[in-house]
């Protein structure tokens, strides 16, 4: 085909549905002429002036090939134009749309923190769609074994950004972390608990803390923890309308809870007296236990604050879950389900689950009624079991 001789308008055939349009004004044109889903279309390749006759031939051949495996090769050329975002950038996208589904504040915020000081310097401005393998491998092997949890968590939100951008178009083919972690090096997990005082210790503990100069919202929320083994941001965050004192239940809301279902709490006799003093102190407002103005909550420092002032840093608020759970092993024939089902905790074996839809919420009150007789009892009429 001679490219410069052909100024008349028209249709110049070079082959194989390849065509160099003329219009009136003389500009020019690559133009393929195919067949998609047995309807003949035309699909503009671009002006001469910025693709030569080798490059319109190549395109029309890849074309035609998405054409004939039963693809468009109209929206494929769509998806070419729309600017492929950065890896930072998709993580942001991603961010935004699933920031309306974190429960936990801290959570939300360190989603995309974690990316930013762990993985945007690797590769945060490559183009989503030209990353591999082999980077997002180098990116996390330095932190597998020295912050093995941070890198297990990182790998699974890296996925998720991927998945997006597959999902979005702008991807094709497999996921790059998927299959990575055969090649990582193997670390060795220690679990990490959280520091809980031995049960025999809980009733001089609540001695202690009642007699503390801490203010009285945070010494009975704290209490109130502890004998219903719940967790801190659970607790902070109970308003009064959760609270049926005729029932003697507490109904935490599946968006306060980790398992992300509603949980049913009986409460004790001394629970219930627990409640009595802080609706004194409520002063009318919509939290059962208020920080410094009565319409808003205890801060999620406040317990960890009180066992610093208490000289505990030894042990956590969360850890009196763990006392909790000891003691119903050991000083109890309560049946395990009861207890996990206590503590709000999701039954991993599915077989098991599928048959369990019951909380067992009268047998749980009997349990809890007799953890706070013995966590509130005094410290002398508490006998070990064992030395």
């Amino acid at each position: 085909m001679h490219i410069r001789n052909a100024k008349r308008p028209g249709r110049y055939a070079d082959g194989n549905g390849l065509y160099l349009f003329v219009d009136d004004a003389g500009a020019k044109r690559w133009v393929l002429r195919t067949v998609v889903g047995g309807t003949r279309r035309d699909i503009g390749l671009g002006s001469v002036r910025l693709v030569t006759l080798v490059e319109a031939r190549e395109e029309a051949t890849r074309l035609r090939r998405v054409a004939r495996s039963g693809g468009d090769p109209l929206a494929e050329r769509r998806r070419e134009r729309v600017t492929v975002p950065t890896f930072s950038e998709a993580a942001k996208k991603v961010h935004a749309t699933h920031s309306a589904t974190f429960r936990n504040p801290k959570h939300k915020a360190q989603w995309l923190s974690s990316l930013q000081s762990d993985i945007f310097p690797a590769f945060g401005d490559r183009p989503v769609n030209m990353i591999d393998s082999g980077e997002v491998l180098r990116a996390l092997t330095p932190i597998w074994t020295t912050k093995p949890e941070t890198a297990r968590r990182l790998k699974q939100r890296i996925k998720v950004v991927f998945d997006w951008a597959r999902a979005s178009g702008f991807r094709t083919g497999d996921n790059p972390v998927e299959g990575i972690t055969k090649v990582l090096p193997r670390s060795r997990h220690i679990a990490s608990h959280h520091a809980a005082l031995p049960y025999a210790l809980v009733p001089a503990f609540l001695e202690i803390l009642r007699a503390s100069a801490a203010g009285e919202s945070p010494k009975i929320a704290f209490e109130f923890l502890i004998l219903t083994a719940t967790r801190t941001s659970e607790v902070v965050g109970a308003r009064w309308e959760d609270i049926d004192r005729a029932a003697k239940m507490w109904t935490i809301p599946a968006t306060r809870i980790k398992a992300g279902r509603e949980h049913r709490v009986p409460l004790s006799p001394r629970c219930l007296e627990l409640l009595d003093r802080a609706e004194i102190v409520a002063d009318g407002g919509p939290y059962v236990f208020p920080g410094r103005s009565a319409q808003k909550p205890l801060s999620n420092m406040a317990f960890l604050m009180m066992l610093r002032r208490l000289k505990r840093d030894d042990i956590t608020a969360h850890g009196f879950r763990s006392a909790f759970r000891d003691w119903a092993a050991e000083r109890t024939n309560v049946p395990r389900t009861v207890c996990e089902a206590a503590l709000a905790h999701v039954i991993k074996d599915k077989a098991e689950a599928a048959y369990f839809r019951s909380d067992l919420f009268e047998l749980r009150r009997s349990l809890m009624d007799t953890w706070a007789s013995f966590a509130t009892a005094k410290p002398a009429d508490v006998v070990l079991l064992r030395a």
